[in-house]
């Protein structure tokens, strides 16, 4: 059975997942401005002595962005690192899909209808996009965007279910796209273990990573973080 190691470091929230036979172990909390000082006790407690590939680990998920710009450097700091040290691919996964995966997971919402995924963006501004899910893997209709609230569009006229904390915004949203919103839930955050089900779908096609390519996604185009190689660093 095939065994992922998955970080999610984008949100407020800090979780580490380790999917192995089907099953699920995940150390997870809510910790602003604490993840690298709890990432890598949360690691050691899922795989205690960091040999990752003696351990069966296959695969590297993480929660690529958009989201906290800390956040994601944190991310992606210590995947590439286990990537390299333990010669094992890596698997980027939106943070606004594992959201809106989470939020189905957890009973906040439903399968049947369309998820807006909304994270608060700082600065008055939101990251958005919109997801079906079909037996626990999100399929991506619209963005990722980042814009003012007010100025949030999404084509068509269906109904949507709104995830996030970005939905704290929901009153600046323009009024034709309120109308659509049958459910907000602004206390979901991405979690690790939500990360797997599109990590899974994408090794089965070969759709990874190498260590070198491990990177944030911003969204944001003026912003740019440097990897390893690029720091003059070691791995």
């Amino acid at each position: 059975m095939t065994t992922i190691l998955a970080i999610d470091t984008a949100s407020d929230a800090c979780s580490v997942a380790l999917y192995r036979e089907g099953v699920y172990e995940q150390r997870y909390a809510v910790a602003p401005r604490q993840h690298s000082q709890i990432i890598f006790s949360m690691l050691s407690e899922l795989l205690p002595d960091g040999r990752l590939r003696q351990q069966g680990v296959e695969a590297i998920a993480y929660g690529c962005g958009p989201g906290s710009f800390t956040g994601l450097r944190i991310a992606a700091s210590a995947v590439q690192g286990l990537a390299f040290a333990n010669d094992l691919p890596a698997i980027p996964v939106s943070t606004l899909a594992c959201q809106a995966v989470g939020a189905v997971r957890l009973g906040l919402i439903d399968e049947s209808t369309p998820i807006l995924s909304v994270l608060d963006a700082r600065i008055n501004e939101i990251y958005a996009a919109v997801y079906t899910i079909s037996n626990g893997v999100p399929r991506l209709h619209h963005g990722p965007v980042v814009c003012a609230p007010e100025e949030l569009q999404i084509d068509g006229e269906n109904a949507l279910q709104a995830v996030g904390s970005g939905c704290v915004f929901v009153d600046k949203f323009p009024a034709a796209l309120r109308h659509r919103l049958v459910t907000v839930v602004p206390e979901a955050l991405p979690q690790a273990m939500d990360l797997v089900p599109t990590a899974l779908d994408r090794l089965a096609t070969g759709d990874v990573q190498s260590a070198a390519q491990v990177q944030p996604v911003y969204v944001r185009d003026e912003i740019s973080w440097k990897k390893i190689s690029e720091q003059g660093k070691r791995p």
